[in-house]
């Protein structure tokens, strides 16, 4: 009796996901669950003295993580901080990636004087370093130092959205720049303008799909990026206002503690390392799984 030929398996054993990548995705839906609905889980308020004595030790008086400087709930802190960072990251990672996705498209598509403009411009900004350029931007959103009562001000949380996204921008635009480049010489998209199709149908009907995966790997390494982008400004006082939580802030407040109760800067610590790593192992998978070049610029 002849031996049946070997079954094509639905999911090769390249496919597979490796055990990293769950973990991490359960990382981050905990992690993101937690921040999201952190107003219907029993916490104390972040922002309130909880504690009967400040850095309290971890597991006393019913408080898991401990108390910081002020008396106020690591734990607490810790989630409602979570929402902050991650706020900051993913919105200034979605709106560099829309404004910088379309720049990338019509630098890379027009290589008339279009692209040569906004080629430059993203050179321009990607010289200037990224913490110095979001420093800069926060200090001029929030006034620079002038005082006055009547003038409008965006909130903190918006500012520090603006200011990262800004920095975000030429990035994502340089790898999709790169992206559409390639993928504008390929044979159906002169298939579709020899049938007369316009521009705005070859870049976001043709071009578009194909470069989406190049541009989520990058999305993914920017949030990363902007999450410990939020840590450097709130250590240069430029984070969100206290007494609210950030990450970032957290860890600043735990540097006068670091002999006594180096656990208030650890667990943030902790927090972003894991989040970070996990963003970064998810995002080499988008990588690897749609073969992104990143030097494709």
């Amino acid at each position: 009796m002849s031996t049946p030929p070997p079954s094509d398996d639905p999911v090769e054993p390249s496919k597979r996901l490796p055990v990293g990548a769950y973990l991490a995705i359960a990382w981050l839906v905990l992690i993101v669950g937690a921040a999201i609905f952190a107003d219907f889980l029993p916490l104390e308020d972040p922002t309130a003295e909880v504690a009967s004595l400040p850095r309290m030790a971890p597991g006393q008086e019913g408080l898991l993580l401990g108390a910081d400087n002020n008396s106020r709930d690591m734990l607490s802190r810790t989630i409602y901080g979570a929402r902050a960072s991650l706020t900051i990251a993913v919105g200034a990672v979605a709106l560099g990636f829309v404004v910088g996705g379309l720049l990338g498209l019509l630098s890379g598509y027009f290589r008339n004087w279009i692209g040569k403009v906004l080629s430059s411009l993203f050179d321009i900004l990607l010289a200037i370093p990224a913490l110095v350029l979001a420093l800069s931007l926060v200090a001029v959103l929030k006034g620079g130092g002038v005082q006055d009562d009547d003038a409008f001000r965006l909130p903190t949380m918006w500012i520090l959205i603006i200011s990262l996204a800004v920095v975000s921008i030429p990035l994502l635009a340089r790898i999709t720049r790169g992206n559409t480049m390639a993928w504008a010489q390929r044979d159906f998209v002169t298939a579709a303008r020899s049938q007369g199709a316009s521009h705005g149908r070859i870049l976001f009907r043709e071009i578009l799909p194909n470069v989406l995966p190049a541009m989520g790997y990058i999305a993914i390494l920017g949030i990363a990026i902007a999450i410990v982008a939020e840590g450097g400004l709130a250590i240069l006082g430029a984070s969100v206002d206290p007494p609210n939580p950030s990450w970032g802030v957290m860890i600043n407040d735990g540097k006068s503690a670091m002999r006594d109760a180096p656990f208030i800067m650890f667990i943030p610590i902790v927090a972003t390392f894991f989040t970070v790593m996990s963003l970064n192992y998810l995002g080499d998978l988008i990588r690897d799984r749609f073969d992104v070049r990143e030097s494709a610029l």
